[in-house]
């Protein structure tokens, strides 16, 4: 009986999973469309600053691009040096602290999906600043840049939000995890674990 080669399982995997994209984008866009308007409505009448959030990151092959997200913090938040979120965070509004609860704030990420440049499972992107630093002390995450990057992660529900480098390297470790384990089944199960702590507002 012949089998199928590993490559070929790879490329079958990943134009599934390019499909699956594709189709549960689309899905939860058309879904959520009414909930999106009215937070847009909200978060335009909060304060001063634009309704979607947009920051350079990097991407498969180290290609940069434009991250989109619900703005949740307050305007000119970040004018100085990058920054990473952390618990209590004081820049956040207060529509922007219920976004982050239920991670509302990173359904636009799926426009990015839909233009090629993230997966719904995948590591999470960071920016140049922090893959500079980051990269110095663990070159192996440059194997991360091997695959598109994602809106959740095996890092992001195993460890959650990073807010230093020396915790973005901790959290490193379950995304090289992923990369080389990576299946459609394992990524059904990074779903499943995305899904109970939103679901309980409990965000990740």
């Amino acid at each position: 009986m012949n089998t199928i080669s590993q490559p070929a399982r790879r490329y079958l995997y990943e134009l599934f999973k390019n499909i699956c994209d594709v189709i549960l984008s689309v899905f939860i866009i058309i879904l959520l469309s009414p909930l999106l308007l009215l937070l847009a409505f909200m978060i335009r009448i909060s304060g001063k600053g634009p309704v979607i959030y947009s920051q350079d990151r990097i991407g498969k092959n180290g290609k940069p691009f434009v991250i989109y997200k619900f703005r949740s913090m307050k305007y000119d938040a970040e004018s100085g040096s990058p920054m990473l979120s952390c618990a209590n965070e004081e820049r956040v509004t207060r529509i922007g602290g219920f976004m982050r609860k239920y991670r509302i704030d990173e359904i636009p990420n799926f426009i990015n999906v839909l233009k090629g440049e993230m997966s719904v499972v995948g590591p999470r992107p960071e920016r140049k600043y922090y893959i500079d630093q980051i990269v110095l002390k663990n070159p192996r995450f440059a194997e991360l840049l091997k695959i598109r990057p994602g809106i959740t992660s095996w890092g992001q529900v195993k460890f959650g939000y990073a807010s230093n480098v020396d915790e973005m390297l901790e959290r490193l470790e379950y995304d090289l995890y992923y990369v080389n384990h990576r299946s459609l089944w394992f990524d059904i199960k990074i779903m499943l674990y995305t899904l109970r702590p939103i679901l309980k507002g409990k965000g990740l």
